[in-house]
């Protein structure tokens, strides 16, 4: 049986940025605190630990004074920073490049549509790190829409600014625009609705559904490897089973089942922007032991 890892899986930048950020910081201390997971993957999370890293709650936050605390690749919202400056707690800020500047794009979207008694609408999933982020940059007040169910919440009669979680899909957005610009346009016959919207998806990130969907079409089946909190991981892995039905879930090695590589010649062994080479290399080495 023939097993290849796909070259274009694991880290993406952002996430590489914040593990290389921690791993300085844990060579200049015994331990550094993080807010939240570092990375949607457990076995990279503990890894972490063992060299220092001790993850925290924003509950943890409000009690910590004179420390260091890191920011993940997520982002923060403000309330964050004011409570870091209240406690006297330095920030090692590892945010991804791209997420701080869609939090400014939604921040001065938030300042100018409420001006006109308007509201911003973000594509995303509730209560994720990064949404609860660029909430924040609206007072909380941003409407959150996970697909096209929750078209509801929206206002068509009033002004939209329309952006989206980095991670979420190119399609996915598109089709929402659409919608949206729709449903506007109905609910004010005749007049040009006041709807604006950036497209802030990650390619790094988005041009893997479809450099996956290449790679999964390859083998007789195919290993995923995720952690089950990362959604970027849950919307890839779905992408590779639609190309190949025979595409299974592992956190580990440990997960792998003997009857999947029944009568099976080629594997492909792929992976989530939060999942590491080094899980994935050991997955293919737990099938090449079967």
């Amino acid at each position: 049986m023939t097993v290849t890892i796909d070259p274009h899986s694991g880290f993406c930048f952002g996430v590489v940025h914040a593990i290389d950020v921690a791993e300085r910081e844990l060579q200049k201390t015994h331990t550094l605190y993080c807010l939240g997971d570092i990375v949607h993957n457990n076995m990279e999370v503990n890894r972490l630990k063992e060299k220092g890293l001790v993850i925290i709650s924003h509950e943890d936050l409000e009690s910590l004074h004179d420390c260091k605390v890191m920011i993940r690749a997520h982002g923060e919202p403000p309330e964050t920073y004011q409570v870091a400056l209240r406690n006297h707690i330095e920030l090692v800020d590892a945010s991804c490049p791209i997420v701080l500047n869609l939090q400014n794009e939604v921040r001065h979207g938030y300042e100018e549509v409420s001006a006109l008694n308007g509201q911003v609408v973000i594509y995303g999933k509730e209560g994720h790190a990064e949404v609860n982020g660029l909430k924040g940059q609206t007072n909380g007040e941003a409407v959150i829409i996970s697909d096209e169910n929750d078209l509801h919440k929206i206002d068509f009669s009033r002004p939209v600014r329309f952006y989206a979680q980095t991670t979420k899909s190119v399609e996915g957005f598109n089709r929402i625009v659409r919608l949206i610009g729709d449903r506007m346009k109905e609910s004010r016959p005749g007049s040009a609705p006041d709807f604006r919207w950036s497209d802030s998806i990650c390619r790094q990130v988005s041009n893997r559904s479809n450099q996956l969907k290449d790679f999964a079409r390859n083998f007789d089946a195919v290993v995923f490897v995720s952690g089950k909190k990362s959604s970027n991981g849950m919307i890839l892995y779905e992408v590779c089973r639609g190309i190949n039905p025979r595409t299974y879930l592992v956190s580990d090695r440990s997960e792998l089942r003997k009857a999947w590589f029944s009568g099976i010649e080629t594997v492909g062994v792929c992976g989530a922007t939060s999942t590491p080479m080094w899980l994935m290399e050991e997955v293919a080495t737990g099938i090449r032991s079967i």
